[in-house]
C-alpha cells in the first residue's frame, strides 16, 4: 500500500510539472507546438484553444484548482504513466527549442545591427565635382542611392550592386549617398578653372637676328590646356598665328603646336610694318602678340593666356 502511494505521489508531480511547464509554453512563450510535435501526437488546435480560454476564464475570476489522484486505487494505471513520461519527454524537447529559437525583437535588432554594419559602399577616396559629370562605383551588397541634399525624393542616380554609374552634378557642394538603412555625406569640391600653360620650344628667337620667315616654319610655342574635364572645354586663340592639335599627352591634357603666320611675303610684312610697326622694343626688335581662351561650357569658367612672338626682319 505504501508503495502505491509513493507511485500515485510520483504520479502527481509528474502531472503537475508538465501540467504548469505546458501552461507556461502555451501562454508565457507563443509558440507554435506543431514546429515541434507531430501533428498527430498533439492535441487538436480547437480542443487545444478551449483549454486556454477554459483556463484564463478561472484564473479571471479568482479560481484555484489542483489535480489529484485517488490515493485508495489500487492498481497502477500503467498507461497513464508511459502517456505522462511521453509527454514530460516532448516538453523537454520543447524547452529547448524555446532557448535556441530567437524572439521576433531579437531577429530584428540582429538585422537592424547587419545594416549598420555596412560599409560605404563608394571609396572614401571618392571625389565628386561640381558641374560636371561624375562616377561612382558601388562595392556593397545594397543598392547604393546619390542624393542632392535640397531634394531627398528624388535620386541623382541609383547604383545597383558591384556597377559603376555617371552622373551629373551642378552646384551641390554635397551629396547624400544612401544604402540600406545608412547613409553618408560626401563632399563635393569646386570645378577649378583650366589652366592655359605656354611653352617656348625654340631658341630662334634668343639671337640678335630673328626672322619672320623662319618661325613661320617652325614650331615656336606648344600650349597646353590642363583640366580634370578637357571634354567640356571650348578653346580658342587669336593673333597672327598657324596652330595644328590639339593631341593629347601621356596625362590626358590638350597640347596645340603654334607657329607664326604673319606675311606670306616681303610685301605682307612691310604693310604689317604700317600698322604695327611702332611696336617695338628698347632694341628694336618687333613684336606680335597672340592669345589662347579657354571656357568651360559647364562652369562657365573662361581664361585666358598670351604670349608673343619677337623678331627683326622678314628674312635674310
Amino acid at each position: 500500500m505504501i508503495k502505491k502511494n509513493r507511485d500515485s505521489k510520483f504520479i502527481i508531480y509528474q502531472v503537475l510539472y508538465i501540467f504548469v511547464i505546458t501552461v507556461l509554453a502555451l501562454k508565457g512563450a507563443d509558440l507554435d507546438l506543431r514546429r515541434v510535435v507531430a501533428e498527430e501526437e498533439t492535441v487538436d488546435k480547437t480542443v487545444r484553444d478551449s483549454l486556454v480560454a477554459l483556463l484564463d476564464s478561472l484564473y479571471a475570476h479568482g479560481y484555484k484548482f489542483s489535480i489529484e489522484i485517488d490515493p485508495n486505487i489500487e492498481v497502477e494505471n500503467i498507461e497513464l504513466k508511459q502517456k505522462l513520461a511521453s509527454l514530460n519527454q516532448k516538453v523537454q524537447t520543447l524547452s529547448e527549442k524555446v532557448k535556441e529559437t530567437p524572439p521576433e525583437e531579437e531577429q530584428k535588432e540582429e538585422i537592424v545591427d547587419e545594416q549598420n554594419l555596412l560599409q560605404m559602399p563608394i571609396s572614401v577616396k571618392q571625389i565628386f565635382i561640381q558641374h560636371t559629370w561624375n562616377k561612382a562605383k558601388n562595392t556593397g551588397s545594397v543598392p547604393t542611392y546619390i542624393y542632392d541634399p535640397k531634394n531627398l525624393n528624388n535620386p541623382i542616380a541609383v547604383i545597383p550592386p558591384g556597377e559603376e554609374k555617371t552622373f551629373d552634378l551642378t552646384d551641390q557642394t554635397e551629396v547624400v549617398v544612401k544604402f540600406g538603412s545608412r547613409e553618408e555625406k560626401v563632399k563635393v569640391i569646386p570645378n577649378r578653372p583650366p589652366q592655359v600653360k605656354i611653352e617656348k620650344v625654340t631658341t630662334k628667337m634668343s639671337g640678335s637676328n630673328i626672322y619672320v620667315r623662319d618661325l613661320q616654319r617652325i614650331t615656336v610655342f606648344t600650349v597646353s590646356i590642363i583640366d580634370e574635364r578637357p571634354d567640356q572645354l571650348k578653346a580658342t586663340y587669336s593673333g597672327p598665328i598657324s596652330v595644328i592639335g590639339p593631341v593629347k599627352d601621356s596625362k590626358g591634357n590638350s597640347v596645340y603646336n603654334v607657329s607664326l603666320n604673319l606675311a606670306s611675303n616681303e610685301n605682307r610684312f612691310d604693310e604689317w610694318l604700317d600698322k604695327y610697326g611702332d611696336m617695338r622694343d628698347p632694341e628694336g626688335r618687333y613684336k606680335a602678340n597672340f592669345f589662347f581662351t579657354v571656357v568651360d561650357e559647364r562652369s562657365k569658367d573662361r581664361v585666358q593666356v598670351g604670349d608673343s612672338f619677337i623678331f627683326t626682319d622678314f628674312s635674310k
